[in-house]
């Protein structure tokens, strides 16, 4: 049951705040237990955004990095993804997620600023900010708007205009389509991105 699933976000000054947030309210509204972490080295729950937006963390990282979590979720923004590529309290945690088979999810900037440096996924395909394909190897890169690799359980988008895209694909991997539909058909979603009501309608005529 959704209940019972919980997902962490980590969060650290310069994060992209579209991406968090965006994530965070569909996750919620699928009934998943939120979490949101700082990952600041001083401890700061107050988190100023890439754009000024002030979030305040539920918790620091250190507090909550051994919980048994079913996802984590690195937003972006370059500056607060350069902050978790030089935690190695997060670069650890994530290590011990992707080892014990839990999702890990990166989106815009995360995915070639943090888990590129320190090899986290020698096996793996991924995406990411465009503007920054050059911090991802090419034989790595898809240019896709939402990269799910079932072989490592990694999850990464492209930036905040995904981020809807990459919040419901993060729903359809713990709880299922029924339910990222369900959370879909309560948004007026854009064109572009990935519809579960017309998913639906395509499974069902086959």
């Amino acid at each position: 049951m959704s209940e019972n699933l919980s997902v962490l976000v980590c969060l650290a000054h310069g994060t992209e705040e579209t991406e968090a947030v965006t994530t965070i309210d569909l996750l919620v509204r699928a009934g998943i237990r939120v979490t949101t972490a700082s990952v600041e080295s001083d401890g700061a729950r107050e988190i100023v955004c890439s754009r000024g937006v002030r979030l305040l963390a539920d918790e620091k990282l250190v507090d909550v990095a051994d919980n048994p979590f079913d996802a984590i979720v690195l937003p972006g923004g370059l500056k607060g993804a350069q902050t978790f590529r030089d935690s190695p309290l997060l670069v650890e945690t994530v290590r011990q997620f992707h080892l014990s088979g839990r999702v890990v999810a990166a989106i815009c900037a995360a995915a070639g600023t943090v888990l590129v440096p320190h090899n986290l996924f020698p096996v793996g395909n991924m995406t990411g900010f465009p503007g920054l394909k050059e911090t991802i190897p090419a034989e790595k890169w898809v240019d896709k708007r939402v990269v799910w690799d079932e072989r490592v359980n990694l999850l990464t988008s492209q930036g905040p205009g995904t981020a809807i895209d990459f919040a419901l694909k993060l729903i359809d991997l713990l709880i299922g389509s029924d339910a990222a539909r369900e959370v879909a058909s309560q948004m007026v979603l854009a064109a572009g991105i990935f519809d579960y009501r017309e998913w639906a309608v395509n499974q069902n005529q086959q």
